[in-house]
């Protein structure tokens, strides 16, 4: 009688170890699955609606205007008379802000004259003054198109000639 519940005992504690590595080997299974579908669903972009939606406005070509004839002001110097020619073209990849900007190019000289002018030759002797400028171009031709449209429109503003004198 003293062997039967020894049989037992050995029958019980061999069956849990193999219902343990089961159980261990089906998880291991289901995080490879999971991690192996997350890290598809991350590659293939789907893990946000804004990148998505910056994709699909990229997707349309990019569409530029070159507004001539290229600017040109004389500018602030104490020293001497000073005199800057600069070439812009704009990017949009929307075409009825390019139509907008065709349309309003008057407004857009006006506004751009107005800032080219104010600028002193300090500020345009380095890169950063001129990214700050070519921002701030920008941002002059957002403001018309958006009174024209009611959106900014333009993506872009690109100085095709930097030439001061």
């Amino acid at each position: 009688m003293a062997a039967a519940p020894n049989d037992a005992a050995e029958g019980a504690a061999v069956t849990p170890p193999k219902k343990k590595g089961k159980l261990l080997l089906i998880g291991a299974l289901v995080v490879l699955v999971a991690g192996g579908a997350g890290g598809w669903v991350l590659m293939k972009g789907g893990a946000g609606g804004h990148a998505g939606a910056a994709e699909a406005a990229r997707a349309k070509p990019a569409i530029y205007l070159q507004l001539d004839p290229a600017f040109v002001v004389n500018f602030q110097d104490a020293e001497a008379l000073r005199f800057l020619q600069i070439g812009v073209n704009v990017m949009s990849h929307d075409p009825e802000a390019i139509a907008a900007a065709k349309e309003a190019d008057p407004e857009i000289r006006n506004a751009l004259l107005m800032l080219f002018s104010a600028q002193d030759i300090k500020s345009l002797s380095d890169v950063k003054g001129k990214q700050k400028l070519q921002a701030a171009a920008l941002a002059e031709i957002q403001r018309v198109l958006k009174e024209k449209i009611g959106r900014p429109g333009v993506d872009a503003v690109y100085f095709t000639s930097f030439i001061m004198q």
